[in-house]
């Protein structure tokens, strides 16, 4: 479809073209694991936001999430497939004492939120509330984060001399011509000890893809042609409030909500051609999907300092998330008239629960130790109801009209009571090197009840130690060993819609899950380039997996088979990834900020159908990017382009019926953005404009299991989505 080849040499070229940069450059600035970046180096080009700052800083594009202007250069080009499994989001409970990637603070704060995240108020911050930016690369026991690769603080005026209100507005038009508008209004500002925010989104929502399929039996004659025109229409609104209160100058207090719902409706028209037949036969499918979400979350925390320096700090996070959709399948006909064949109707309501304490207390010069636990409750109550067209049984209202069927494991209530009690040490060696070494125990009991009655204990003791040495104030070296454990999704355990296979309606739940867990093992470095040139970057990663949650088979009876998520086995998993972040000041463009990365991957575990080697499933190759900003600051314009692409081949899945492989186009998205009178700013984002961001899929089905090695079928898919463009206007008052 491409070739791979040419994508390695540009990313392998920008990568060392930034390596030579570094003979000319002069020393930068900072001490051995913070590097500072006041107001004073952003004036030039004239911000609005300090998400707008941020998007400057090299080696930070699009790190806060929520960017209007930075690529990431570890982005991905193309995703695999997107079934009931995938996107489970394991290790996504609880609140956790860092990600070990980057985390953002806010006068060296933390949210005490999940979904409304620290990151994502970037956007609501006007720049001359910025009073610097800090890149902290080492460990320390005042960082309100622990075990994260890097923390980014911005740290804000004392005092602001008033409130602020920003506001954007934006059109995005869709390759239909379908026009999308949305809106954000802020209201910003500091009274005394009282520092606050509080914003409103709103937004339509408009997504369409086509997609086209050719199938052929396995003895390689024609089977049909499926044409496919999916439209999702709707809109989402989302309120948040973040407050800060200093009482005293020794205690503090923050709280945040956040409210937001969702509407919309997905329509699909299908078209089958027959080709077993001549003469050629065509059948017509409507398909209707109206969905809803209602999502709320609370969260507050409250922080004490002693005399000697001591810290007690106490959290409570509490939220919930529901989702609704119902599918109902017609079969269209030439008179006009349809006859609906299926009813598909699924419930969720999410509920977590979170309360962490900790005090964190000298023992030695340049040592200190954190102790404290979390407790947190999750609750999932899940429903499922399928009706179908059948000459025999009674037909039920409650199913559409259609005879109900009955599902395994459709209507469950799961519930996790966790602790994890942890103690973290953390050493300042010298001013060369920091050492941060961890103990946590997790125990947990999940009990499920409902269609299936379960109830298990679990507890797992998980160590890690984080070693960093800053050979130079500018190159830092840094070792990590750690046992994660991922926490079950708990969408696992029940009954799911399958939207992905047209012959599959429903995927079977687990109610046997255990957590699956590794071994980690990685080496980073980073270079900061002298004379703010950039960063460089590099790391090295190997994983020991055990319990690996993949999909196994879980058939009752051989004439129903069945798959779902569950324990497969142990595995391993390791690859290399490369970025660079570079000013072109050797070509005397300092304001060009060009991005590239490059990574590679490989894992092995035995596959539970076949019982062959293959990479764990959604494992990518690797993939690589580059991208660049260029700011005029005399035009008060900057623009840019960001190529992201995943390697295709052997992106294998493997189910108990059939066998998947998928590839994809490259995404690219490119923005100009003005900044005009009244401090007015005008931005223009287009995707997928050198092509439409096709991705295919071939998939192999069997008779029977995959194992019989029967060729029934193999079907070959590409779906596309086409370009978008979209205007948004923004300024503050």
């Amino acid at each position: 479809m491409r070739s791979k080849i040419g994508s390695i040499k540009i990313a392998g070229f920008m990568f060392f073209l930034s390596l030579g940069s570094s003979v000319s450059a002069q020393d930068s600035v900072g001490d051995d694991s913070t590097v500072r970046y006041p107001a004073a180096y952003f004036e030039e080009w004239a911000p609005v936001t300090a998400q707008d700052m941020m998007d400057r800083i090299p080696g930070l594009s699009n790190s806060g999430g929520g960017s209007r202007g930075g690529f990431s250069s570890g982005g991905r080009g193309h995703g695999g497939h997107g079934g009931p499994s995938g996107g489970r989001g394991r290790g996504g409970r609880g609140f956790g004492s860092g990600s070990g990637g980057s985390e953002i603070l806010i006068n060296g704060k933390r949210t005490a939120g999940k979904n409304n995240s620290t990151g994502s108020q970037l956007g609501t911050i006007t720049a001359d509330q910025v009073n610097y930016f800090e890149i902290i690369r080492g460990t320390s026991g005042e960082l309100d984060v622990r075990g994260s690769g890097q923390v980014v603080n911005v740290v804000l005026f004392e005092e602001l001399s008033s409130a602020t209100i920003q506001f954007e507005a934006s059109l995005q038009l869709s390759e239909d011509d379908t026009i999308s508008p949305g809106g954000n209004l802020s209201f910003s500002g500091q009274q005394g000890g009282l520092d606050y925010q509080v914003s409103a989104r709103t937004n339509d929502v408009y997504f369409r893809s086509l997609s086209k399929e050719n199938s052929i039996l396995g003895d390689f004659s024609p089977n049909d042609l499926i044409r496919e025109d999916r439209a999702t229409d709707g809109n989402s609104t989302t309120v948040s409030a973040n407050l800060g209160y200093d009482i005293n100058a020794k205690s503090s207090a923050r709280f945040n909500v956040q409210f937001g719902e969702g509407v919309g409706e997905t329509d699909l028209f299908r078209r089958t051609i027959d080709l077993k037949i001549n003469p050629n036969t065509l059948d017509r499918q409507r398909e209707s999907s109206p969905s809803g979400t209602d999502d709320w979350e609370i969260g507050g925390d409250y922080e004490y300092n002693t005399e000697g320096g001591n810290r007690f700090k106490i959290l409570l996070i509490s939220n919930s998330a529901t989702r609704e959709n119902r599918r109902e399948r017609f079969d269209q006909f030439d008179d006009g008239s349809e006859t609906k064949n299926l009813f598909l109707d699924t419930s969720s309501t999410t509920k977590e629960r979170i309360l962490r304490g900790s005090f964190t207390f000298d023992i030695f010069e340049g040592q200190d130790i954190e102790l404290g636990g979390e407790r947190a409750q999750t609750i999932l109550d899940s429903s499922l109801a399928l009706g179908l067209l059948s000459s025999t049984g009674i037909p039920s209202p409650a199913f559409g009209g259609l005879v109900p069927v009955s599902v395994s494991n459709a209507n469950s209530s799961v519930e996790e009571i966790r602790y994890e009690p942890f103690a973290i040490h953390n050493w300042i060696i010298n001013p060369s090197m920091t050492l941060e070494t961890s103990l946590l125990y997790e125990t947990s009991e999940i009990t499920q009840s409902g269609d299936v009655t379960k109830k298990r204990d679990f507890d797992f003791v998980k160590p890690k130690v984080d070693f960093r040495y800053n050979l130079t104030p500018t190159i830092q070296l840094r070792g990590t060993i750690e046992k994660v454990v991922e926490q079950l999704s708990f969408n696992d355990f029940v009954a799911a819609t399958d939207n992905q296979d047209i012959d599959s309606n429903v995927q079977s739940g687990n109610a046997n899950l255990r957590q699956e867990w590794y071994w980690n093992y990685e080496i980073n470095t980073e270079y900061r380039l002298p004379n703010d040139i950039g960063v460089l970057s590099a790391r090295a990663y190997f994983e020991d997996w055990n319990d690996k949650i993949e999909r196994m088979d879980v058939s009752t009876s051989e004439d129903n088979l069945q798959s779902a998520n569950g324990n497969i086995g142990d595995g391993t998993k390791y690859g290399l990834e490369l970025n660079s972040s570079v000013r072109m000041r050797m070509i005397d463009m300092p304001n060009l900020l060009v991005t590239a990365s490059f990574s590679v991957e490989d894992s092995k575990i035995t596959d539970p159908f076949l019982g062959t080697q293959r990479r764990f499933l959604f494992s990518n190759r690797g993939m690589s990017s580059l991208g660049f900003r260029h700011d005029i600051p005399k035009w008060n314009l900057n623009y840019g382009v960001s190529w992201n692409n995943s390697f295709d081949g052997n992106r294998t899945r493997i189910d108990i019926d059939d066998i998947e492989l998928s590839a994809g186009d490259p995404f690219w998205q490119s923005f100009v953005e003005w900044r005009g009178p009244f401090s007015m700013t005008y931005r223009l984002n287009a995707s997928r404009l050198v092509n439409d961001g096709e991705f295919c899929r071939e998939r192999q089905r069997f008779v029977g299991r995959v194992s019989s090695g029967i060729l029934e079928e193999i079907e070959d898919q590409c779906s596309s989505s086409g370009r978008t463009i979209s205007l948004s206007v923004n300024g503050t008052f």
